[in-house]
C-alpha cells in the first residue's frame, strides 16, 4: 500500500511573505479604518436591500467599499458549491477569506450572506482583528420572509422543490451579540441604512485620523 504525501509536503514548504505596504498604509491612504460589514438573517429578511443602500451612502460619501452579495458570489468563485451543511460551511470560509483580504487592502466590506451557522460567523470575526468585523443581524420572522418572497424560493421550499432551505429544513443560529440588530418588520430599509451610518460615524470608522487607524 502506497502512501500519498504530495499535498502534505506542499504545505510545509508555503511561507509568509511580507511586503513593504501594508493595511495600515492603505486604510491611511483611504482616510478609514477597513471592516467587514457582515449582514446575517433569513432569505428575504431586506439583507441584499439594506446593505445595497448603505454602499450608496458611504460611495456618496467618497469611502472605498466593496459589496459581497450571497446570489453573486455563487455565480462564480463559489458555483461548485450547493446548499448542503458542508458546503454552506465551504462558502463562508471562501467570504471570510476574501473578506480578510478585502480588509488588508484598506476597504469597508460589506458582506450580505445568510450565514445561518454561528459557528461559521465566529470564524470569520475571528480572522479580522479586534474591532475589523461587526455582524449586523437584519431579524425578521419567518413568517414575514415567506410572504414577502420575491424570488418565490420559500414556496418552491414548502411544495418541496428546494432542499435545504434556511427556514424551511435547515436551521438558523439567531445571533448572539451582534453588534447592531435591525428588526426589518418596523423599520424602513433607508432608516436601517442610516442607523448602520451612524454607527461607522460613532465609532470613527470614517474619516478617522492616521493615528486612530
Amino acid at each position: 500500500m502506497g502512501l500519498i504525501d504530495d499535498d502534505l509536503k506542499q504545505i510545509k514548504n508555503i511561507y509568509w511573505q511580507t511586503f513593504s505596504i501594508g493595511k495600515k498604509a492603505r486604510a491611511q491612504l483611504k482616510n478609514q479604518k477597513p471592516v467587514v460589514l457582515w449582514f446575517t438573517g433569513l432569505s428575504a429578511s431586506g439583507k441584499t436591500t439594506i446593505a445595497n443602500l448603505l454602499e450608496e451612502y458611504l460611495h456618496a460619501r467618497d469611502r472605498h467599499t466593496f459589496l459581497l452579495d450571497g446570489d453573486n458570489i455563487r455565480h462564480g468563485l463559489n458555483k461548485d458549491l450547493s446548499f448542503t451543511d458542508p458546503d454552506r460551511v465551504e462558502n463562508i470560509r471562501r467570504i471570510a477569506e476574501i473578506s480578510k483580504l478585502m480588509v488588508e487592502a484598506g476597504l469597508i466590506v460589506i458582506a450580505s450572506f445568510i450565514s445561518p451557522f454561528y459557528t461559521d460567523r465566529r470564524m470569520a470575526r475571528g480572522l479580522m482583528e479586534e474591532g475589523e468585523f461587526i455582524e449586523i443581524y437584519i431579524n425578521a420572522s419567518i413568517e414575514l420572509c415567506a410572504s414577502r418572497d420575491p424570488k418565490g424560493l420559500y414556496k418552491k421550499a414548502q411544495n418541496g422543490q428546494i432542499k435545504n432551505f434556511t427556514g424551511i429544513d435547515s436551521g438558523y443560529d439567531i445571533p448572539k451579540r451582534p453588534e447592531i440588530i435591525i428588526d426589518s418588520s418596523n423599520t424602513e430599509a433607508i432608516d436601517a441604512a442610516n442607523q448602520i451610518l451612524l454607527y461607522l460615524e460613532s465609532n470613527n470608522y470614517l474619516d478617522v485620523l492616521d493615528d486612530q487607524i
